[in-house]
């Protein structure tokens, strides 16, 4: 009937008796008439365990011998399945990573997946056999047989890879949890499963911290068109599905690291509206965006930099055609926004800028990737084209640019990243259009499913892990964006929310600005030195590290086109008197970076906002 991947957790083959309730799992599935591959990871908590021993013998093993160290975790399992299918009469076959090939770049501990020798794996299947494969896990070519590991989340990776290898018709994640959840169900006991979500939504939510799902795993799906589907090893619930778009006819070769942009996006119809110098206060995007929502102004960007003193800068785009609207809402508003400021700040003030494009590079190769923003960023500088405002998501980084200069940048763009010119470019049409393909994606692509317009907000993340670093009065010309995040690259430090500031001082006779964004929370430290170091070279002033954030985030294909989701996130907030420090959005998420202590109580109060909630409460096995 069907040729199917199945992936079991740790968890769903953490003892002798769940591993027999996995064989039985996968009996009753070949009964069907289902061809299978398996794909495990190890049990229980084996690999935490092997990592400790490892410590105790070396404070900093070498990275070879920890690969083959924690291969062996995935080894045991593989054995094991295989007998509980021998056990009752189902033909079965272990195989390691090596043995299946699943081939890797040569890099212990983080490797990714370059192509997969099928033969071997396909004659297997053939002859009526389940292949138990070890996820995690590969080997660095045939000729050196060195064995490496795939890192965090490498087991969802190796069976989504192999899914797109030999074609199957679909690949199935069995987990703890019943599915995909609206939030971590840890922290809102009433999150709702979701029936169905598209690969662009989970790979926000799995960037985020969703665990569910690895990003690189949701990051195959995409690119291949392979159906995802999350289960509960418990239970036989249909769990949630995870669509993709048709494929592009991608090859398998460098599966994990080929092309990570497949479109080049250019939106001319775009005008900015900044109010600087608004009180740095809860309550005031709430109080402007609602009144934006009130006069049916659909925003595209929006932007909230670093606060300065007791007040910071608010910018958001919008179309052409309502800019007038727009305007007539900041104008109106930003009286009563100066009464509340602090009597020894400047007050508010209304800037409009039209006369802009956005010019976007889109694809979901850019995960993990420090290097792909860099070399936006550097591709804009050498075509003497300035950056305005950033944007970044999962997949996609947008940049506000002059309109004069918007075809320069589109060809210089085109050029850096191999996008062929007969390749369609995106307009500000195609903003409605993707909304719509992602909404025929869930109610045509997904087996079972009775949905069909999908909310504006899908689901909610919290990540507590992030550390925020401003890097103050950096002069405001071409270059100044690559040379940054290019140094950021080459210390492989990935960059999440990326503000610029629209205040523009003018020191020592340069323009400036002030530049943030966050990382991980173990890169803050070593970054901020890094970043010191060069300040004066570069001109740029003080480098501040704030590692007491939190970002919680809102995830929908369905705000697409519906303006009022951006104000009932930031109403949810300031009702909760939670001050926002950072806004950055992209076209199905918006991020709010806030004070680490209110963020379970800031993910709380969103996911009540836009009842999220379900009757039923999630419990997460031990």
């Amino acid at each position: 009937m069907a040729l199917i991947v199945q992936k079991y957790g740790g968890t769903s083959v953490g003892s002798v008796e769940r591993i027999q309730a996995v064989a039985q799992r996968v009996y009753k599935t070949v009964k069907a008439g289902n061809s299978l591959v398996v794909v495990v990871s190890a049990m229980g908590k084996t690999t935490d365990g092997l990592v400790k021993i490892a410590k105790e013998i070396s404070a900093s093993p070498n990275r070879r011998e920890m690969d083959m160290l924690l291969s062996t975790g995935e080894q045991v399992t593989i054995a094991l399945v295989s007998m509980a299918l021998q056990e009752i009469g189902q033909p079965a076959i272990s195989m390691t990573g090596a043995q299946v090939g699943i081939v890797t770049e040569a890099e212990h501990t983080r490797a990714r997946i370059l192509h997969i020798e099928t033969d071997r794996l396909t004659r297997h299947i053939n002859q009526g056999k389940v292949v138990v494969v070890a996820g995690f896990q590969g080997i660095s070519s045939i000729r050196d047989m060195e064995i490496t590991t795939l890192g965090r989340g490498g087991s969802d990776t190796s069976a989504v890879a192999l899914a797109a290898a030999i074609q199957a018709d679909f690949c199935e994640i069995y987990t703890d949890v019943p599915g995909i959840l609206t939030t971590d169900p840890r922290l809102v006991a009433e999150a709702q499963l979701m029936d169905a979500i598209t690969c662009n939504e989970m790979l926000e939510l799995a960037s985020l911290g969703a665990k569910v799902l690895h990003p690189r795993a949701v990051e195959i799906a995409r690119n291949y068109g392979v159906p995802l589907v999350v289960r509960s090893s418990w239970t036989d619930d249909p769990g949630t599905w995870v669509t993709s778009p048709k494929p592009q006819g991608r090859s398998l070769i460098n599966l994990e690291i080929a092309r990570p942009v497949d479109d080049v996006e250019f939106d001319t119809d775009q005008a900015k509206v900044a109010l600087l110098r608004v009180p740095d206060k809860p309550g005031v995007a709430a109080r402007l965006f609602g009144e934006i929502s009130r006069q049916k102004v659909d925003v595209d960007l929006i932007i909230q930099s670093i606060h300065e003193g007791n007040s910071n800068d608010i910018a958001f785009t919008v179309t052409t055609p309502i800019l007038k609207r727009a305007e007539a809402v900041a104008s109106a508003i930003a009286p009563a926004l100066r009464s509340q400021s602090h009597p020894n700040t400047d007050e508010a003030e209304v800037m409009i800028e039209q006369h802009i494009a956005k010019v976007s590079i889109v694809g979901a190769g850019m995960i993990g990737r420090p290097g792909v923003a860099a070399k936006m960023f550097a591709t804009l500088a050498e075509a003497k084209v300035n950056i305005q405002m950033i944007s970044t998501s999962e997949v996609k980084v947008s940049c506000v640019v002059d309109a004069a200069e918007g075809d320069r940048a589109v060809a210089a763009l085109r050029q850096a990243f191999e996008i062929p010119e007969n390749q369609r470019i995106g307009g500000q049409g195609d903003k409605g259009t993707r909304g719509e393909k992602e909404q025929n994606l869930l109610s045509s692509s997904t087996p079972n499913s009775q949905l069909t317009t999908p909310p504006p907000v899908r689901g909610v993340a919290l990540d507590m892990n992030q550390a925020r670093l401003a890097i103050r009065q950096v002069p405001d010309r071409p270059g100044m964006a690559a040379r940054l995040f290019g140094l950021l690259a080459q210390h492989n430090v990935s960059v999440d929310m990326i503000i610029q500031s629209q205040r523009c001082r003018i020191v020592d006779g340069i323009p400036r600005r002030d530049i943030a964004f966050t990382v991980s929370r173990i890169d803050g430290e070593n970054t901020q030195k890094m970043l010191t170091q060069v300040a004066a070279e570069l001109g740029w002033g003080e480098v501040v590290l704030d590692n007491a954030i939190a970002k919680v985030s809102i995830v929908g294909a369905g705000m697409v086109g519906q303006p009022g989701v951006a104000a009932k996130m930031f109403e949810a907030l300031a009702h909760n008197q939670i001050n926002i420090q950072m806004i950055a959005t992209s076209e199905i998420k918006i991020s709010c970076v806030v004070a680490q202590e209110q963020g379970v109580k800031a993910l709380q109060a969103i996911h009540s906002a836009f009842e999220l909630a379900g009757s039923e409460k999630f419990v997460v096995p031990a």
